[in-house]
């Protein structure tokens, strides 16, 4: 049986769990996305309903490249989650904000981040 020691799990522990950086809840996270998307996705709908309902009762041929080009004229409206920060660059970012606002001092949070650091700098042993 081929298993991970201790400071092998660490290191990856470090390296792939993931934080949410953007500074809300990660609960509220679950339920924000979601409604994100859709504010997005109604948004495009309704612009498009409206393009297409202009056209309505026209019979020409002017009325196609009208749509056609109310339709394509403006990009659509996007909306993207920005990614979760690795565990080791939140803890990183936690030591240096305690420093910056005076919570703990520079040598104790340097030593902390210099420890996780050379945690990263080892080799796994796979």
């Amino acid at each position: 049986m081929t298993g991970r020691n201790p400071q092998d799990r660490k290191r990856l522990s470090y390296l792939k769990d993931r934080r949410n950086g953007y500074g809300e809840n990660d609960k509220s996270s679950r339920r924000n996305i979601r409604r994100n998307k859709r504010a997005v996705h109604s948004a495009n709908r309704r612009r498009e309903h409206l393009v297409l309902t202009a056209l309505t009762g026209v019979r020409d041929g002017t009325g196609a490249d009208a749509v056609e080009e109310g339709l394509f004229a403006k990009r659509p409206k996007s909306w993207r989650k920005a990614p979760d920060e690795p565990l080791a660059e939140a803890l990183i970012r936690g030591f240096e904000r305690r420093v910056r606002t005076g919570i703990e001092d520079g040598t104790t949070a340097e030593r902390r981040i210099h420890h996780i650091r050379r945690r990263l700098a080892r080799p796994t042993a796979d």
